[in-house]
Order: structure tokens, then C-alpha cells, then sequence
């Protein structure tokens, strides 16, 4: 359902907000994250372009959210660098459907939808709020098993 890109932008702002008030190099980035460094720095662009993160060039810049983690939502990232596409006519070109969606097609965009409302309104401050000892950073080699990878 996620690409590696939606999976490696929300492993970045995690590690951002840790210490959001100031900038973080990409290397350092990619080493918490575990992404490679080129992918994670086409990653950065893109949320950058979003106005998720600002660039600070110079000795001491990097990457750095431009928002506290409290304000920026989940579906603020996810849409940065793969916003969720909602069903609004018939995807097979049907005439006559229009936006008029068929059973199927209406409950398919009735669960995007939920997963939509889902991270507009889960913040970032929230998945660094665990008590647990499991942490948005797994230490893990390879994407979550939790997210269906489209890419």
C-alpha cells in the first residue's frame, strides 16, 4: 500500500524530530535511519520541496523539520514525497459512472479515505510519545513488515 519512499520520508522526519531545532547532515540521516545515502538525499529533496524540512547549507547544516513535531502530521510526509490517491470517478472509464462509484469502487475509496483521516490526524509528536520499548526507529535492515511495499 506504502512505497519504500513514503516508509524512508517517515523514518527521516522521526529521526529529525528527535532533536528538531537543529539542522542534521544526510549522512548522519541515513545512518540512524538505515537508508542508503542517495536514496535518502532524492528523499530529503522531495520533502523539502514540500516544506516539510528546510535545507541549511554551510559547516554545520543539513536537513531540519520546519514545524515542530506536535504540528506535523503523518499525512503531511506521506504526501510530500507519495500522496494517497483518492477514487473520485470510475477508475474504468465507464460512461455514465462518472463520479457516480460503483459498490466496490465507493468501499475502496471509503478505506483510503480512513487511512487518510488516519494520519491527518496522528502527529509526529505521537510516535516519539512511546512508553513502549519499541521506537518509530527500529533498528531493523530492511522496511517494516507492517507496510506493503508498491515499488
Amino acid at each position: 500500500m506504502f512505497s519504500h519512499t513514503v516508509e524512508y520520508a517517515l523514518r527521516a522526519v522521526a529521526a529529525l524530530a528527535e532533536d528538531w531545532e537543529r539542522p542534521h547532515a544526510v549522512q548522519k540521516i541515513a545512518e540512524r535511519t538505515k537508508m542508503p545515502n542517495d536514496y535518502l538525499a532524492k528523499v530529503m529533496q522531495a520533502l523539502c520541496r514540500a516544506g516539510v524540512v528546510n535545507a541549511i547549507r554551510g559547516r554545520h547544516g543539513g536537513y531540519q523539520l520546519t514545524q515542530s513535531p506536535e504540528k506535523l502530521t503523518l499525512l503531511m510526509v506521506i504526501n510530500a514525497v507519495d500522496p494517497i490517491k483518492r477514487i473520485d470517478h470510475c477508475p474504468l472509464g465507464l460512461p455514465g459512472h462518472g463520479p457516480n462509484l460503483c459498490p466496490l469502487h465507493r468501499r475502496l475509496d471509503d478505506a483510503i479515505r480512513e487511512t487518510e483521516n488516519a494520519f491527518r490526524f496522528t502527529s509526529l509528536a505521537e510516535l516519539l510519545d512511546s512508553t513502549g520499548p519499541v521506537r518509530p526507529l527500529c533498528p531493523v535492515d530492511q522496511p517494516t513488515a507492517f507496510i506493503n511495499v508498491a515499488h
